[in-house]
């Protein structure tokens, strides 16, 4: 549910191994405008399944994403995530496959035109009835894997290259059943899309979009942890798109960090990570205040990714 787990993706000679607070979750640096909003532009989100393709208005200005993680895990998440959907709070989904109820978000997704993509899952154990059981057994061996350390998501492991391309391809797979379309964006659970097997594996179809590391201000990392991320993004940035920006809702307050945060997207494509199983964050969605502070920021009408920045160089230092 959280990304309560430090992924990045490289072996490196000597790795980066350094101190990570699992609630200060922002990477790539950012100097963020102390004021100062994009133009008033009417609110829209849940699209057709897949990526929404930009007008010419759209494509000069910035966008605000807030895409909600977790969709399909269990009944209750799902619930929780559809409310703001609807009130259009949030943008766009990543879908679980092989969950309780990703049967169900499907085909919710699909009926209420829910712009979904795939959450891949490496560190949750699949509760689906119809997931094989060779399947969770290879789930399992990356699991205790990637969760023995921190340097674990670091290190390439060539025992478990088989594992990682199985358990990969079949969510893809199952994707593709669920939603009758490949998916068009990928994350991952615990951001463990970002680990070095599946980053420098190759194991994302090429062109895909996929979610980045976290932003972070000035000074809240190590400049080794900054250099690392860069280096994972740079990797990313060779076969696929990202949003310029990404940062996770929480912490609420104060409130001038999400104003702030949000008034990036005056210039660039904002992605804000959110859980609304978490009562915070769904109180947060479905209250008055998001509506304060999306008055004159354009929210993405499903996932939309700014076609004028280049990735390799956005969000850097």
């Amino acid at each position: 549910m959280g990304d309560n787990y430090f992924c990045s993706a490289r072996f490196l000679t000597r790795p980066f191994a350094g101190s990570e607070n699992p609630m200060n979750r922002e990477a790539n640096p950012v100097v963020l405008p102390e004021n100062s909003y994009a133009a008033p532009e009417e609110k829209s989100s849940c699209a057709d399944a897949g990526l929404v393709q930009l007008n010419d208005e759209e494509s000069r200005a910035g966008l605000l994403i807030i895409n909600a993680d977790d969709w399909g895990l269990d009944r209750g998440t799902t619930d929780r995530i559809f409310q703001p959907a609807l009130r259009k709070t949030v943008s766009s989904v990543s879908a679980m496959v092989f969950m309780e109820d990703s049967e169900r978000a499907a085909a919710m997704a699909r009926e209420s035109r829910v712009d979904a993509g795939l959450h891949l899952n490496l560190t949750t154990p699949f509760s689906a009835s119809n997931c094989p059981a060779r399947l969770a057994e290879r789930q399992q061996e990356i699991t205790a894997c990637l969760r023995r350390n921190s340097v674990s998501r670091v290190v390439f492991h060539p025992r478990l290259v088989r594992s990682f391309q199985y358990v990969v391809e079949a969510q893809l797979e199952e994707f593709r059943r669920l939603f009758a379309a490949a998916p068009e964006r990928i994350d991952g659970h615990h951001h463990m899309h970002l680990c070095s097997n599946v980053v420098f594996g190759g194991l994302l179809p090429p062109g895909v979009f996929v979610r980045r590391n976290f932003s972070f201000l000035p000074g809240e990392k190590s400049p080794w942890n900054r250099f690392y991320r860069k280096i994972v993004d740079s990797a990313l940035a060779k076969r696929h798109r990202m949003a310029d920006y990404l940062f996770s809702l929480p912490p609420l307050a104060p409130h001038s960090r999400l104003e702030r945060i949000f008034s990036l997207a005056n210039a660039y494509t904002v992605e804000v990570e959110t859980h609304p199983a978490r009562s915070d964050e769904y109180a947060f969605l479905m209250g008055d205040e998001i509506l304060r502070l999306t008055e004159s920021v354009k929210v993405a009408r499903g996932y939309a990714i700014h076609s004028t920045l280049n990735p390799r160089t956005s969000g850097r230092s």
